[in-house]
Order: C-alpha cells, then sequence, then structure tokens
C-alpha cells in the first residue's frame, strides 16, 4: 500500500504558521488533494514523460527542465518530472520551482526527510544524474565509464536470444535508493498485467520470468548482495514497464546487480522453457467429497505468481526416491461469494485414488510440510472468451476444476454473455464437486443454469442420466440467438473429451468453438 506522505517540499515561510502543532498549507483547487494524486499515479498514465524509458541525466540536461509545465527536479540523485505533481503540491508552486531544473536534495532534507517520496513520485522517475568526469586522463575516463555502465544498471547478457524478430525482445534495466532496488523491464508491448509476471528469490538468486505472447523472458541472476523476503511487482500495461522491487537488508550501495546465472536474458518460446519450481506449505486441507478434497497451498514470501484462468501447475514429489510430476488447475477458495483474490495462496481440488502412486502421498502430506509448485502453464486465453454471448461447460469429474475460475470470470468480468450453462458428468451423487455452491451460483446469477448426468445414479435420483452423447449434446448446446458468438469448454478424462470433441463436430460446430482442457 502507498504510504502516501502529506508534501514533499516544504511550504514558503509566508504561509508558515504554529498553529495547533501543524503548519498551514497552500489551498488546492478541487481534485487536487492527496488521494487526487494518488489515484492519478495509478491510472497508468505516463507521468514521467518518458513513455517508462529511463535515462541518465546531465546537469545540462537537468537545468533545461526549469518550468512548471517541463519541471525536472533531482533528490539524493534520482531525477524526477514534477510537472504533472506541481498542482498536488501543499506547499505551493513557488516552493517546488525552487529546485527547478537543479538538485532539491538539501531543500527535501531540511524538512521532509522521512518522506516517502521514491513511492509518491515512482511514476514520475525519469532516471539518475549522471557521473561527473573525474579528469581527462585515459584512465580516469576508463574508471568514470566502468562505474557508469554499472550504475546505469544495464544487466549482463548472457547469450544470443532466440526470437523471430529483435524487435520484440524486451529491455532492462535496475536502479537503487538507500533501502531498495528496482529491476525494470521494458517488454515493448501493452496490456501487461500481474499475473503474466512470475518472480522467485531462493537461496540469492533472482528469477524472474515474464509472458509476452508465446514466449519468455528470463531474468536469472545470483544477487551481490541479500535482500528481504517480501519480493514486490509492479506492472504499466500501458507502456509495457514491468518493476520488480527488492528490499535492501543493509544500508550497502550495490556496484552492479549481480552475476547472471544459465538462461539469464533469454527469450524463447513458452513451450522450450522447461519448469522451475518454489516450495510451497501446505495450510489446510478439506473434504469435498468422499473422495476429493481441497488442498490449500502458500506460496513463499519471496514469490509473485498468480495462475492465470484456465492454466494449470504441476506439483513434483519425491516417491520411493524419484520424481514425480502431475498437472493439476487450480480452483477459487470458493465460487460464492467471490472472495478477494487470495495471490498468496494456490487452492487445489484433487481426487484422491488409494492405490494410486501421487495421490495417496499428497494425501499424507501433514499441514505445515512442503511440496514443489511449478510455474503455470496451459494454451487458454482470457480473450477467447470475452466477446462471446453463450458459454457452454462440459466436465467430468475432476475435469470440473478448469471450469470454477473459468465461471467466476466470466460471470463477473464478460458483459456481453447472455447465458451459461454447465453439464456436469459425475457416476453418482456422491461424486458431484461443490453441488452446493453450484445450485447456489445458478439462484444467484439467471445467466447462469446447471445440469448433473449421472452415470450410475441411486433409485432415488430423478435427474439425467448416462454419459456424453450426441443427443445430450444437441439439446444442451443451443445459441441464445441465431447469430450469438459462443464457446464450448470441455474437460475430463480422455475418453470423455474425445467423443465429447467428435460429437460436437458431428453436430457442426468448429474447432474455433471448442477449448479443450487438459484433465
Amino acid at each position: 500500500m502507498l504510504n502516501a506522505p502529506s508534501q514533499v517540499f516544504p511550504a514558503p515561510a509566508s504561509q508558515q504558521r504554529v498553529a495547533a502543532g501543524g503548519r498551514s498549507k497552500v489551498p488546492l483547487k478541487p481534485g487536487r488533494s492527496l488521494m487526487d494524486w494518488i489515484r492519478l499515479t495509478k491510472s497508468g498514465k505516463d507521468l514521467s514523460g518518458l513513455k517508462g524509458k529511463l535515462i541518465e541525466v546531465t546537469e545540462e540536461e537537468l537545468a533545461k527542465h526549469n518550468k512548471k509545465d517541463d519541471c525536472w527536479i533531482c533528490i539524493r540523485g534520482l531525477v524526477y518530472n514534477v510537472s504533472p505533481y506541481v498542482e498536488y503540491h501543499p506547499g505551493g508552486e513557488d516552493e517546488l520551482m525552487k529546485a527547478a531544473g537543479a538538485d532539491g536534495t538539501d531543500l527535501f532534507e531540511e524538512v521532509h526527510r522521512w518522506v516517502n517520496y521514491e513511492s509518491m513520485l515512482k511514476e514520475c522517475f525519469v532516471g539518475r544524474m549522471a557521473l561527473k568526469p573525474i579528469g581527462v586522463t585515459k584512465e580516469t575516463c576508463s574508471i568514470v565509464a566502468e562505474e557508469k555502465k554499472l550504475l546505469n544498471g544495464i544487466l549482463p547478457k548472457t547469450k544470443e536470444l532466440d526470437a523471430t524478430s529483435k524487435e520484440l525482445i524486451p529491455s532492462d534495466d535496475w536502479f537503487q535508493t538507500d533501502s531498495s532496488i528496482t529491476v525494470t523491464i521494458y517488454t515493448k508491448q501493452k496490456d501487461i498485467i500481474s499475473e503474466l509476471v512470475i518472480v522467485d528469490y531462493q537461496d540469492g538468486k533472482l528469477r524472474g520470468e515474464i509472458i509476452l505472447k508465446d514466449y519468455s523472458y528470463i531474468l536469472n541472476v545470483e544477487l551481490s548482495y541479500a535482500i528481504q523476503e517480501d519480493v514486490a511487482v509492479h506492472t504499466t500495461g500501458k507502456v509495457g514497464k514491468v518493476e520488480i522491487i527488492l528490499k535492501k537488508k543493509d544500508n550497502i550501495t550495490w556496484k552492479n546487480l549481480g552475476q547472471p546465472l544459465e538462461g539469464h536474458h533469454s527469450f524463447i518460446r513458452c513451450t522450450d522453457r522447461g519448469f522451475h519450481y518454489r516450495k510451497c506449505k501446505l495450510i489446510s486441507k478439506t473434504d469435498v467429497t468422499h473422495n476429493t478434497k481441497l488442498f490449500c497451498l502458500m506460496l513463499p514470501q519471496s514469490t509473485h505468481l498468480q495462475v492465470p484462468v484456465g492454466q494449470h501447475i504441476y506439483l513434483k514429489q519425491i516417491i520411493a526416491g524419484t520424481e514425480i510430476v502431475k498437472p493439476y488447475t487450480p480452483v477459487s477458495s470458493s465460487l460464492i461469494p467471490e472472495l478477494p483474490n487470495l495471490t498468496a495462496h494456490i487452492f487445489l481440488m484433487i481426487k484422491i485414488y488409494p492405490n494410486g502412486l501421487f495421490t495417496p502421498e499428497l494425501d499424507h502430506l501433514q499441514i505445515g510440510e512442503y511440496i514443489y509448485v511449478s510455474n503455470p502453464e496451459g494454451s487458454f486465453k482470457k480473450s477467447q472468451v470475452q466477446t462471446v454471448d453463450d458459454l457452454f461447460l462440459l466436465a467430468a469429474g475432476t475435469g470440473f476444476t478448469p471450469m470454477v475460475k473459468l465461471l467466476s470470470y466470466a460471470l463477473n468480468n464478460v458483459c456481453s454473455l447472455r447465458i451459461v450453462k454447465l453439464m456436469f458428468f459425475n457416476k453418482t451423487e456422491g461424486d458431484i464437486l461443490w453441488r452446493n455452491k453450484l445450485e447456489e451460483l445458478a439462484f444467484q446469477d439467471k445467466r447462469f443454469d446447471v445440469e448433473f448426468i449421472l452415470s450410475e445414479p441411486e433409485k432415488e435420483w430423478t435427474g439425467k442420466q448416462g454419459k456424453i452423447s450426441s443427443s445430450l449434446l444437441s439439446e444442451f448446446v443451443k445459441r441464445s440467438k441465431d447469430d450469438s458468438k459462443l464457446l464450448i469448454c470441455i474437460c475430463g478424462p480422455a475418453p470423455f473429451t474425445e467423443q465429447g470433441i467428435r460429437f460436437l463436430q458431428d453436430l457442426g460446430y468448429s474447432s474455433e468453438d471448442i477449448h479443450s482442457f487438459t484433465a
């Protein structure tokens, strides 16, 4: 949460009064309060004027920006374009302009040393001040050139990038303050969101991955010094900028970020990147049905990872000395009500097979013990559902799990939706996952309807029974209007999915109308 100060520079002496233990402020125009400034900084607007780029600023360049509508100020070696902030400054324009085009560190330190200007002016950041040449000898010029290279934060490169177009390749930079290190990646693509960024800090090593369509951009560095465990990620989608914010453990000036590790600065297809795992703690395990449980795993504090809708992760266990890996699709913690996004937790709904190899070992995992979790992967894109009118979901057993997040996302975010229908196949009533929650959702949202189909029902069952068939699908998949755009998602055991796709194609639906999840 932004630690917002009341002002960045002191008010003019003529406007300073000791009254009730405080200082009077210059009256601001309507819409120019502190909260208005905070909203502006979070709006995604380009406040630096450089479209997300960072530059090295000379004294000559800084001096050029000395007007109200073009005002740069240096604080502790960092340069900010404070032009957008002038009308929000409680101390008044005159006081702020005292440091226009110059170093305002002394003015800042005099009264407001405590102010968290780094957070408040982060979106106005232009770059660092260039170092002055020490002399004109060959030796001193060489030293200065190397120091400038280090302070400019250009990360070392390890190999040529595997990409079809050099224009796609992101660039990176880093800078530091007394308390933090910020690694910045310029992706050159818009609409970058935090769930496309994965960051891990483990054993002194920082690994970042940014998903850019079908490619992954990898950072992999052994840091120069230890950092605190909490790692933050900030994205500016409009300019395609990603910032990884690290907190220093000690107030040490870093001369370089660290040493590159294998795969650092690589830009490769997602399918070629391999898996990366981190240890996650099991914090709860609850029964869903007689043979299915909901596992809640907590990510490390030093990990930033959000599993996108429709994607899965891999769990890895060491069983009898062998690594065993299985894919699972995370679910929401509940269908109703939609809880706040618990980004530090991963919920998995898993059926336990008594004679299986993997799930019994998973079930024996005790609260507080750890299991390895991979990066997300999957071919589903939110864009597939963002413009549809009708959404049909076909699930069998635990093939229901990809539908959980998809249901929540579609009903809460897709304005064009007219109907969402789930046909849920199980053997018995006791096998139906989250039946009450689904029925409650259908009651609350009139666009949603669920139909349960049982293959081995008890005599008391009054609903439909059987297995997936062309006749069932022809009755179930009906457009709300003749010209409705639809999407049909299917997930379950391989025979179920294969038969379902074949039946749908026989009914005239194209491959663009159908998405198959991995069960």
